[in-house]
């Protein structure tokens, strides 16, 4: 893409970037300023503020690049998704229970993150090689050892999250690759019939977390603390909130992981209806170009790797906003743009760029 046509660029995508990111950043500066005296910018504010300029020098310089190499270098970027979260196994630093992170001098990375966007690429690979040939349970069967290795990999951390993140995709990405939908009932009602049985695989906080979003009263000082700070501070922000650094639970610290997987919690206790509104909109129209520019694409690779970000992000924002209000059961996935976390936000943005690659050759082509 070159820079002076400008007016091809998908500004639907590249303006909800930016303003998601801005509520991300005013969102965390909030959640993590010190005292109740104004705006203050926190380390963290700082560092995502850093690696989201960046990541928009990564995202403007992809425009340069052909998205269709990336089908070229799928073999090896499978082999580096599998040695890094192997690394995390042997390497990984520990926190909060969990084993998921790399410590790379003073920068913590996840690989776990940004390996969902490395296997949408060697999925969207493998699929447009069977676009249309998902007729049987052995024509998925290598699909889905390619892909079941990797969320093994992530479930050992554990992080369960992560895992269900990588079906989602994989569920999208074969759902618009022609599966017959003969196969698709029957699986259905296989795994909800094997569904009670994923409970004995379960770790005990992972199954104390599911209890708990069923009753959380039940640990109200323990596992179901969360949930309920998260609903009393959505429903405290009413319509318009109490204005940014004046929310009681987030402010005061009643709020655990105010910055990060509750950090849509801030949002609704601070600008209330309103702000939730806003944010859940701009997601939506991301989601929404994504499914526009798969179904507009002119190749089987660019548009699996839409469909594959669009149900990435789907997917992540179905569980976050549904875990803060209650609806979800609590897992560690963030808020693509909002949560604070340099991993994250750099495989959102890094997707971002691809989307928009993906978008400026499609109207190349149909123009």
């Amino acid at each position: 893409m070159e820079l002076r046509n400008w007016r091809r660029w998908d500004w639907t995508i590249i303006l909800s970037t930016l303003l998601l990111v801005f509520f991300g950043i005013v969102a965390i500066g909030s959640a993590t300023h010190i005292n109740q005296t104004g705006f203050h910018f926190s380390t963290l504010v700082v560092k995502q503020l850093i690696f989201f300029v960046l990541n928009v020098l990564v995202v403007i310089g992809l425009q340069f690049f052909d998205y269709h190499k990336l089908k070229n270098w799928a073999n090896g970027i499978y082999i580096i998704t599998i040695l890094m979260l192997l690394a995390v196994i042997f390497v990984g630093t520990s926190a909060l229970g969990a084993q998921r992170w790399i410590q790379l001098g003073p920068i913590t990375i996840q690989p776990s993150e940004f390996s969902k966007l490395l296997m949408i690429i060697c999925m969207a690979k493998m699929l447009s090689s069977r676009y249309e040939q998902l007729n049987s349970f052995k024509s998925l069967f290598i699909p889905a050892i390619y892909v079941g290795f990797p969320i093994l990999l992530v479930f050992m951390q554990p992080d369960l999250g992560t895992s269900l993140v990588y079906i989602a995709i994989f569920i999208g990405m074969v759902f618009v690759s022609g599966i017959h939908m003969r196969l698709v009932r029957i699986m259905g009602t296989v795994g909800t019939l094997l569904m009670p049985f994923a409970w004995f695989i379960l770790k005990d906080y992972q199954k104390q977390r599911i209890l708990v979003f069923i009753n959380p009263d039940i640990d109200p000082f323990g596992s179901g603390y969360h949930i309920i700070q998260s609903k009393i501070a959505i429903g405290s922000g009413t319509i318009l909130g109490k204005g940014l650094f004046n929310g009681t639970q987030s402010q005061l610290n009643f709020l655990p992981e105010n910055h990060t997987d509750f950090i849509f919690s801030v949002i609704g206790e601070e600008l209330g209806f309103i702000g939730c509104s806003i944010v859940l909109m701009l997601l939506f129209l991301l989601i929404y170009r994504s499914i526009s520019v798969a179904y507009t694409c002119n190749d089987k690779f660019g548009m699996l790797l839409a469909v594959g970000i669009g149900s990435m992000l789907a997917f992540e924002v179905l569980v976050n906003v549904g875990m803060t209000m209650g609806i979800m059961p609590v897992t560690g996935i963030p808020l693509p743009f909002i949560s604070y976390g340099v991993s994250a936000l750099t495989t959102n943005m890094i997707s971002i760029g691809i989307l928009l690659n993906i978008s400026n050759q499609r109207t190349k082509y149909m123009f």
